[in-house]
């Protein structure tokens, strides 16, 4: 990257000034200390370092540190200033040139990290109970565990996708008694679900259980003796419905785990004994407590009721144990904010039963508001538009994943649905896209205008193929980046693509990248719309579709990490 190219010529240069008695008082430098940034006035240049943290050490002026340690920089064809404090930065024509070479040596890799330290991690999200249609808060979990498991494998790490079924619980039974009222209904029976506000809370009398009913009277000519049996063909057709979802929403899964293998498999029981055998587990009114203030929680658990069943943490603690059984570095969730104090208590009974805490990462998630005309929909009054299917069939699936991954994970999103359906530079998704579109079609035009036949996929090769083959040769030999300062922050954009990718993976940030292809686009849009791309100058023509070429890459990269598609036309 070139700022770690900057910083690691500032910092040999200040070894090499210590070395010299060119820094005062200055004896010694750790690398490390000091960071990079950008200027505020790009005019200064494209990032700059701040030496005045040297200054105690040194025991002389800033300015007078800058200027020594500048004066023992190699400046090839790069351009270092010194402002107070600051040394600042501009890249040479040779650094921009190796971008653009890069990305074409690279394709698809482009903006991949070398050697990094590899991790095997499983990342769990949506987990949703298979007693409904995922709503549209489902959806932004689905969008950003699936961007970040996207990211994760870019990055070179070994990414697993798991779906937790959480259909061991009371709600299965209430699924069960749901269907069969629904049943009796397509019988003929007068039959209603209960208008008692407490008792309602026993069932679902959502509609999506109407089909399930009807299908269901298909083979079967009444109800069942045993509810079970209701139960676990309601839950299957559940399961179903949300796989067929996440399939059409691009999200997928390695594995759905049922909780209720968990608990038939031995493993919930065998931690609670292995807890009980550490001395973990103390009696109180009847109950089991797990002593998670010993490790962090604000409070003692309860894992065990006084009636003798489990309680969600019992179930929880045995999951996250056969993850790390299962021999993966990280365990990543994507939960709601409102299982903000259930992290302490999971990581409390991992170290209990020892196990590192910190292998488990939690993302907590705010919620989604729908935006309509500007006004905001509570979801719960709406009948239309409540579901994840819903809004997918309204927007499509790359607005919905676009806009459900462009905030941080820990602010509300407004989701505004006119917006997204737009096509205009207000809707992100569509601007993005554009550019895409934009670059494939200069490239096409490129081509046609040349007559060039042999040069196959015009997309990947707009020129002729021994055009293309010379093209990053002739870049660097030729020296013909275009000087206007466009195509400068143009590239200066590309490169950036290689830290935010780096950054995103490291902080497990998503948003980061929908708020970079935004950039790129704003940035390549000036280029195009300041500089002609196509004409009879070949030595410039050729210069400026190489970074029209680079841009499609980099965007389509971006893309591929995002989950929506890079139109060609629009």
């Amino acid at each position: 990257m070139i700022k770690d190219y900057f910083i690691n010529k500032v910092e040999n240069a200040l070894l090499e000034a210590v070395k010299k008695g060119q820094l005062g008082q200055m004896s010694e430098y750790v690398k490390g200390s000091l960071i990079v940034e950008k200027p505020k006035n790009p005019d200064f240049g494209d990032f700059a370092v701040n030496v005045s943290s040297l200054a105690r050490s040194a025991k002389i002026a800033p300015p007078m540190i800058a200027n020594a340690i500048v004066e023992n920089i190699e400046k090839d064809d790069n351009e270092y200033s010194v402002i107070g404090g600051f040394i600042n930065f501009k890249a040479g024509k040779n650094l921009l040139i190796d971008v653009v070479e890069e990305i074409f040596k690279k394709h698809k890799e482009f903006g991949r990290p070398e050697n990094i330290e590899k991790e095997k991690i499983i990342l769990e999200y949506v987990s949703a109970n298979p007693t409904g249609p995922f709503h549209i808060g489902h959806g932004r979990w689905a969008a950003m565990g699936s961007v970040l498991a996207n990211l994760l494998k870019f990055y070179g790490h070994d990414v697993y996708q798991e779906f937790y079924i959480n259909d061991a619980g009371s709600q299965i039974q209430k699924l069960g008694n749901s269907l069969a009222i629904r049943i009796r209904q397509e019988l003929g029976e007068d039959v209603d679900f209960p208008t008692d506000e407490i008792e309602r809370k026993n069932y679902y009398p959502g509609d999506y259980l109407i089909p399930v009913a009807k299908k269901y009277l298909e083979t079967h000519k009444g109800l069942p003796d045993d509810v079970k049996e209701l139960s676990d063909f309601a839950k299957f057709e559940m399961e179903n419905l949300q796989k067929a979802l996440l399939e059409n929403f691009r999200v997928h899964f390695d594995n759905f785990y049922s909780e209720l293998s968990l608990h038939k498999s031995g493993k919930v029981e065998e931690c609670v004994n292995k807890l009980k055998a550490s001395g973990k587990i103390y009696q109180k009114d009847g109950a089991d407590w797990f002593k998670s203030s010993d490790y962090g929680d604000d409070q003692d658990r309860v894992i065990k009721k006084a009636d003798g069943s489990n309680t969600y943490l019992t179930a929880d603690i045995a999951y996250h144990i056969d993850k790390l059984e299962r021999g993966f570095d990280r365990m990543i969730n994507i939960w709601g904010a409102d299982h903000h104090g259930y992290v302490a208590r999971v990581k409390a009974s991992i170290e209990a039963l020892g196990y590192n805490p910190d292998k488990l990462e939690v993302l907590l998630g705010q919620l989604v508001n729908l935006v309509i005309n500007g006004n905001e929909v509570r979801m719960g009054k709406r009948k239309n538009m409540v579901t994840l299917e819903d809004l997918i069939d309204e927007v499509g699936v790359d607005a919905t994943r676009f806009w459900m991954s462009m905030r941080n994970i820990d602010t509300t999103l407004d989701f505004d649905i006119e917006l997204a359906k737009t096509n205009s530079d207000e809707n992100p998704v569509f601007y993005v896209q554009y550019a895409h579109a934009r670059a494939c079609s200069i490239l096409r035009n490129a081509v046609e205008e040349k007559n060039d036949t042999e040069s196959g996929n015009i997309l990947q090769a707009p020129l002729s193929k021994a055009e293309l083959n010379d093209l990053s040769e002739n870049y660097k030999k030729e020296n013909i980046i275009p000087t206007i300062d466009t195509a400068r922050k143009l590239i200066l954009k590309l490169e950036e693509f290689k830290s935010i990718i780096k950054m995103s993976a490291e902080t497990r940030q998503v948003y980061t990248i929908c708020r970079y292809v935004q950039e790129l686009a704003s940035e390549f849009h000036s280029f195009y719309n300041a500089n002609r791309v196509i004409s009879d100058d070949k030595t410039l023509m050729i210069s400026r579709l190489a970074l029209v070429l680079a841009v499609k890459q980099v965007l389509a990269n971006a893309f591929a990490i995002l989950g929506v598609s890079a139109p060609e036309r629009m």
